[in-house]
């Protein structure tokens, strides 16, 4: 079954008789999704082959770009335009269609960046974005080196006054992130778990409240989830939390209730809101592209 209730609640968000499909993708590991409005496509990352896939309703899969300097997360700018995570360049950076790429930020007080992870834009333009070793920790999806910063921190660039901000360096090893619906809320998963063979480490979202500055204030654990580890995830316009695990999507209320499954064949790790009515559910999970119909929206509206 791909769709498993553990609450009537659930099913306010999707059909009870939604049907999972897998899109392709021949990927190593699918990373990243953002659905461009422009194009009508789902762009998303195949970290290891260090190029970016691109799926359309008129092409399918198709490869729209090699050699990207192991790209992870993307979202959309205010503009429509693309902005990503570099594991590679270790910085975050504009991406049009055309292929044509431009830096927006690679340090922090005059230190190289880890290698930002993923990334969102706030409705005042900021870029918040999360900035864990992974890319540094080996060859495999960027190139090993030492960290040249004190913390893993969770970041918010400012593009009109050119400053970067270290918000939160209190999540061991920030790796997805999404706000709630009116902003007043961060949510940041903390996947310290994921390399670890000795099962230490956490694997759950942690909440913060946002105040101008910008500044956070620590709120808690919302979730722990398991099997696996939280990696992206994104909120629904309801509030709901659906993030990533190993088993595939788990549903959370903004309490941190789980209420629901959508069940995978591949370990899952991320997914967005797009389609023409912006309740089509796009998941990257190993090797492939899913989508699944829902009844919401995603809080950033496609």
């Amino acid at each position: 079954m791909t769709v498993v209730a553990i609450s009537e609640e659930f099913f306010e968000l999707i059909p009870p008789d939604a049907k999972l499909e897998c899109l392709g993708g021949d990927c190593t590991w699918s990373e990243g999704p953002v659905w461009v409005r422009a194009a009508e496509a789902v762009l998303w990352s195949d970290i290891p082959n260090n190029r970016i896939m691109k799926w359309s309703e008129d092409s399918g899969v198709e490869v729209f770009d090699t050699d990207v300097e192991f790209t992870n997360g993307h979202t959309l700018d205010r503009d429509g335009t693309v902005v990503s995570c570099s594991h590679g360049h270790r910085r975050i950076e504009r991406r049009t269609l055309g292929g044509t790429v431009v830096p927006i930020v690679d340090s922090f007080q005059g230190h190289r960046l880890n290698s930002p992870n993923d990334v969102i834009v706030k409705s005042d333009g900021t870029i918040w974005f999360t900035d864990p070793p992974y890319g540094i920790a080996s060859d495999h999806e960027g190139h090993a080196a030492p960290s040249e910063l004190d913390a893993n921190y969770v970041f918010c660039f400012d593009p009109s006054a050119n400053e970067l901000v270290a918000v939160t360096d209190q999540v061991e090893e920030p790796n997805g992130l999404a706000f709630s619906p009116d902003e007043s809320i961060l949510y940041v998963s903390d996947t310290s778990a994921a390399l670890r063979d000795d099962g230490s480490g956490n694997h759950q979202i942690v909440a913060f409240d946002v105040a101008d500055g910008p500044s956070l204030s620590p709120r808690g654990v919302l979730a722990v989830v398991e099997p696996g580890v939280p990696d992206g995830f994104r909120v629904a316009e309801t509030g709901h939390i659906i993030t990533s695990s190993e088993s595939g999507l788990q549903v959370f209320t903004p309490d941190g209730e789980l209420i629901g499954r959508i069940d995978l064949p591949e370990t899952t790790s991320n997914c967005v809101f797009g389609g023409p009515d912006g309740q089509t559910l796009y998941i990257t999970a190993s090797t492939s592209l899913y989508r699944i119909q829902m009844n919401v929206q995603g809080a950033v509206k496609a």
